[in-house]
């Protein structure tokens, strides 16, 4: 379909992302406190959403603590600054194999899998207007990692974020995670219209091409909201 300018756009400002950046620049926010900071400079500057990961505050190394979690909540929300709080729910389903001919054990070092319950225990706690949703799983250029995240998983953690009220941002990296979205409307278990955030350019989703990124607007219901983001220079 055609795209319409749109006069209306908003802007998510995404602090820190979820990613080994640590060490790829200073001005990454470790420490609940700098992420709150950053976030409400964001606001200031125009963003309408923040969109929150935590990080250890000692080695910046991405992490899901919920205290870590709350504080940068509680600190943004102290400072009575207009913006609307958006936390990630993605962490928690990391799975790192071993060698091509030894997949299994997986590499505890990289894995992180947790429950559904545990996965959406900081937004419970935290009550976010908005939470994300990684709508499937796809293969991640680090290593032999996958991001998990099975039919069952997603029909159970939408299910408590709607029963929670609080509004889930379908984050999709690929057309099928569109499809996916579809099926949790038709089900019941999201609400429509629905929030979609277009992940471009992280390999190995959707490449951050023009006809790739038509291809997912072409895919998304005319009444829902979408926004995309690319990684890097794009």
């Amino acid at each position: 379909m055609p795209l319409a300018m749109n006069m209306n756009p908003f802007i998510t400002c995404a602090v820190t992302g979820s990613g080994g950046t640590q060490d790829r620049s200073p001005h990454v926010p470790r420490s609940p406190e700098q992420i709150a900071a950053s976030a409400i400079d964001a606001a200031k500057a125009g963003a309408a959403v923040v969109h929150c990961h935590v990080r250890d505050p000692e080695t910046g190394v991405p992490g899901r603590q919920k205290e870590l979690f709350r504080e940068v909540v509680e600190r943004i929300r102290d400072s009575d600054t207009d913006v609307v709080v958006n936390l990630t729910a993605g962490m928690g389903g990391d799975m790192v194999f071993g060698d091509v001919e030894n997949p299994l054990p997986l590499n505890e070092a990289g894995t992180d899998m947790a429950g559904a319950t545990e996965r959406v225990a900081h937004v419970a706690e935290c009550l976010p207007e908005i939470c994300t949703l990684d709508c499937g799983t796809m293969n991640f250029a680090e290593a032999d990692y996958v991001m998990t995240n099975t039919p069952g998983m997603l029909r159970a953690m939408g299910q408590m974020m709607t029963d929670l009220g609080v509004r889930p941002e379908i984050e999709v990296f690929e057309t099928g995670h569109l499809w996916f979205a579809k099926q949790l409307v038709e089900e019941g278990i999201i609400q429509d219209p629905v929030m979609i955030q277009m992940c471009m350019g992280i390999p190995w989703g959707a490449p951050d091409d023009l006809n790739t990124f038509m291809s997912m607007v072409n895919n998304t219901p005319a009444n829902w909201t979408f926004s995309a983001f690319s990684i890097g220079r794009r």
